[in-house]
């Protein structure tokens, strides 16, 4: 167990070392290879932890279920998109092109092993560092391109998310003063010591702490209406690191609210927490459909989808009955696996088009083999069409929903994402199966720009067929682990 978790700690800071040292040459191999190290660690925890409950190396490394159901889609995303990677960036010739190599993969290798750390450090406080680490790196790989639309992306992600997790510093340190009066000025702010004296911390600055939280830390999930630098940073972002910030940041995000959920609900009951929930699930729900009916950039267009698929996160998690839990943790790996795969098609298309304008992209499905029939099945997957895993996460959230008898939140939940689904499916498929003409098709030749492409995108479908069709029994017991311990 030791050599599994502190191998998740520390592969992919590793990696960024070697990615750094050997540059173009064999960087994008390391990258692969932390991906292949780090996934398969994570499943190997699967057993152990089901056995025992939690895993732990001292006082700072921990997993449990919870944990751990975040933790197998942001190490599976870091294989997908190192594959894709490989295949997708073409750096410019010379020495430039040795550098920004370099800084690339160093810096993709960091970012995941940053958003790794945060899910397996024990503890609030340690957990704000390491995403404090995702925010600093991340915004320099927003800013890689160094062209104009990417350094502002990256300037305004840097001061919101910097506000934001600024505010969730505050709700950690109100977490602490409550802690002292029964626990003393001098221990740690571990999930154990946390969560079992939590009845006795007093009740109003638990509240105000956990508002303050789900306010810090959604700016780094995307909640309204600390949302606005998402579809900007996502849009201007290089590709690779656009599936990371959608599929795997937000949730790892969203991770740390949920830390914070455990503690308020052992010390006020369930009732507020649900409710703070569902005021800003359902804003960045109505938000994000509104925005996806008029987009016009496709990655653009994503962005604003991971802002939906983070509200319904919000808003399941508001519902009592125990299968809107288990639908939530469910909708967390599936989001990711098809945010990842329509990512990377939306980078196919825009190596083939040369252009994330969807009214100058026509004719995806023939230009583009593989990809393109691929990415209209990714974008089919995050409208919650079946047989893929979001149909099966969202349902679940529905009809817990209506066993829990919140009827009005259940009818808002169900226009919002149809609205969504409206948005989403129109464009994608607009740009995959309108036939070529005029310039969109001028000069362009049938092919795909890479296999590494094809294949990591062909991971993550399947990914999402599997969880869709009949997820694997261990996952489905971890899920229902994970979700008996955010009931409490």
């Amino acid at each position: 167990m030791q050599v599994d978790m502190i191998g998740l700690a520390s592969v992919g800071f590793i990696a960024a070392i070697a990615a750094w040292i050997f540059a173009a040459r064999f960087s994008k191999f390391v990258t692969i290879a932390g991906g292949v190290v780090s996934f398969s660690l994570a499943v190997s925890l699967i057993s152990k932890v089901s056995e025992a409950g939690s895993v732990s190396v001292g006082t700072f490394l921990y997993v449990d279920p919870l944990s751990l159901v975040f933790l197998i889609p942001t190490c599976f995303l870091y294989l997908a998109t190192a594959i894709f990677s490989a295949g997708y960036v073409h750096p410019p010739a010379g020495y430039a092109g040795v550098r920004y190599m370099r800084n690339f993969y160093a810096g993709l290798n960091l970012f995941c092993w940053a958003m790794i750390a945060a899910l397996v450090v024990n503890g609030l406080a340690l957990i704000w560092i390491a995403i404090e680490i995702t925010t600093v790196v991340s915004v320099l790989l927003v800013a890689i391109d160094r062209t104009d639309g990417a350094s502002e992306a990256a300037w305004k992600y840097l001061l919101i998310a910097s506000l934001g997790l600024g505010i969730g510093l505050i709700a950690t340190i109100f977490i602490y003063a409550a802690g002292s009066h029964s626990l003393g000025s001098s221990y740690n702010l571990s999930f154990n010591v946390l969560i079992s004296s939590a009845s006795s911390f007093p009740p109003q600055v638990v509240r105000l702490a956990f508002v303050l939280a789900v306010i810090g830390y959604g700016t780094k999930v995307g909640f309204f209406p600390v949302h606005t630098w998402l579809p900007d940073a996502h849009s201007e972002a290089p590709t690779p690191v656009s599936a990371l910030l959608s599929g795997s940041l937000l949730s790892v995000s969203f991770y740390a609210i949920l830390r914070f959920f455990q503690v308020t609900e052992k010390a006020v009951g369930s009732e507020f927490p649900r409710g703070v929930l569902l005021i800003f699930g359902l804003a960045s729900l109505g938000t994000a459909a509104l925005y996806l009916v008029s987009q016009r950039d496709i990655k653009r267009l994503l962005g604003y989808s991971s802002i939906e698929h983070m509200g319904i996160l919000a808003v399941g998690m508001s519902f009592a009955a125990p299968i809107a839990v288990f639908g939530v943790l469910l909708h967390v790996i599936a989001h990711a696996l098809a945010k990842g795969g329509a990512f990377f098609g939306a980078g196919s298309i825009l190596r083939k088009f040369q252009t994330k304008d969807m009214a100058r992209i026509r004719g995806g499905m023939g230009l583009l083999p593989w990809s393109g029939p691929m990415f209209l099945l990714a974008v089919l997957a995050l409208s919650a069409m079946p047989p893929f895993g979001i149909f099966r996460s969202e349902f679940l959230i529905v009809m817990g929903a209506l066993q829990g008898h919140d009827n009005v939140a259940a009818v808002a939940l169900v226009v919002f994402v149809t609205m969504a689904f409206f948005g989403l499916t129109y464009f994608a498929t607009r740009t995959i199966l309108t036939p070529t003409s005029g310039a969109a098709s001028q000069g362009l030749k049938v092919g795909e720009p890479s296999s590494y492409i094809v294949v990591a995108m062909g991971l993550c479908l399947l990914g999402l067929v599997i969880l869709g069709v009949h997820p694997p029994g261990q996952l489905v017991n971890l899920i229902a682990s994970a979700a008996r311990e955010l009931r409490g």
